[in-house]
């Protein structure tokens, strides 16, 4: 069991991983938070603020703010990941040595390996030595930090392979304020809370464009699906996108303010360049490097998928959100389930 699992260690100081952090230890825990600029976490620890990620917060007395990655790695058995993906497999690799043989890595970070298309967890099994006995785990769902922080509730999901595993962290991470659902579904858990980011910068793009509500339920029930067909054929299961961790955290990402893609999105849908909207956020919206990874690896594993599509040339193109709409709009007209009805109904005449 993991009631003596000692200190928690939180990798990343931003502002999911301050909040993480500050939950953990008020619910008793001792934390500690690797915070990546030696400024930032000396301040943590004369104010009890993250200034930066999260002005304006107290955190809990137990969080520790430490710059030391080796040591934050070291001490703890449990180890959450909360680094932003482009930086992601070069703070796993300088993590290795000082992991524990018995350590439980869960992965908070939400994103696709742009280079590689491999998802957090398919970095570290690429990096792990082939004998290791870590636990690689998954927490996704709607959770914008800062109502996690204030105590507003919460419900997300944590995946991994081993139940038993899953369920002793569940019981760890959970409160009365920040309820975890367990799933098996690791790779399905994965690829929703990367590819939702995606979704995301077209809804907001769609507000920006003042399409108002019936385009924007349209466009985030047609980007699930889009979701969950990547999902599927990588090996997900399909019902892992109608949870928590697919169609939940994707209504937040798509509608909430709190939203950092939503944000970039509604820029880009009144006309502002990419370059123009990016310097001027001190945070990552991961929806930005995660389109590249999606547009990739939905051409590897031969998956259509429009509206993602279109977003990646709307970012990396140039192209005009207006003519995507129309490009949209105007596609062949399809049955919207996806199996042919034609030979559904054969096979419902024979059954």
């Amino acid at each position: 069991m993991l009631r003596d699992i000692g200190p928690v260690g939180v990798i990343g100081a931003g502002s999911w991983g301050t909040s993480l952090a500050h939950v953990l230890a008020a619910k008793g825990l001792k934390v500690n938070l690797w915070v990546f600029e030696e400024e930032l976490c000396e301040r943590i620890r004369r104010t009890a603020e993250n200034s930066i990620y999260l002005p304006g917060h107290r955190l809990h007395q137990g969080v520790c703010a430490n710059s030391s990655l080796e040591e934050v790695a070291g001490a703890s058995r449990l180890l959450i990941m909360v680094v932003p993906s482009h930086v992601y497999r070069g703070v796993v690799m300088l993590m290795l040595p000082s992991l524990r043989q018995d350590a439980i890595v869960v992965n908070a970070t939400k994103g696709i390996e742009a280079d590689t298309l491999l998802t957090m967890s398919g970095i570290w099994k690429e990096l792990l030595p082939k004998q290791n006995r870590i636990q690689l785990l998954c927490l996704s769902g709607p959770s914008f930090a800062r109502e996690v922080l204030q105590g507003i509730p919460t419900a997300v999901t944590l995946a991994g392979q081993n139940l038993a595993i899953t369920r002793q962290v569940q019981q760890v991470l959970s409160t009365s304020r920040f309820r975890i659902y367990t799933s098996l579904d690791v790779t399905g858990v994965e690829v929703a809370g990367a590819s939702k980011n995606v979704i995301a910068l077209a809804a907001g793009a769609c507000d920006g464009l003042s399409f108002g509500y019936n385009a924007r339920a349209a466009l985030i029930t047609r980007g699930l699906a889009e979701m969950s067909r990547l999902g599927v054929s990588m090996g997900a299961h399909p019902l892992t996108f109608s949870g928590l961790a697919g169609i939940g955290d994707l209504l937040l990402t798509c509608t909430g303010d709190l939203s950092r893609n939503r944000t970039v999105g509604m820029q880009l849908g009144q006309g502002k360049k990419l370059s123009e909207i990016l310097g001027g956020m001190r945070q990552v919206a991961e929806g930005v490097i995660t389109a590249k990874s999606i547009h990739s690896l939905a051409g590897k594993m031969h998956v259509e998928m429009p509206i993602s599509e279109q977003v990646y040339r709307v970012l990396y193109e140039d192209k005009d959100p207006l003519l995507v709409v129309s490009e949209l709009m105007d596609r062949d007209l399809k049955h919207e389930m996806e199996y042919d009805p034609e030979i559904s109904v054969v096979n419902d005449q024979i059954r």
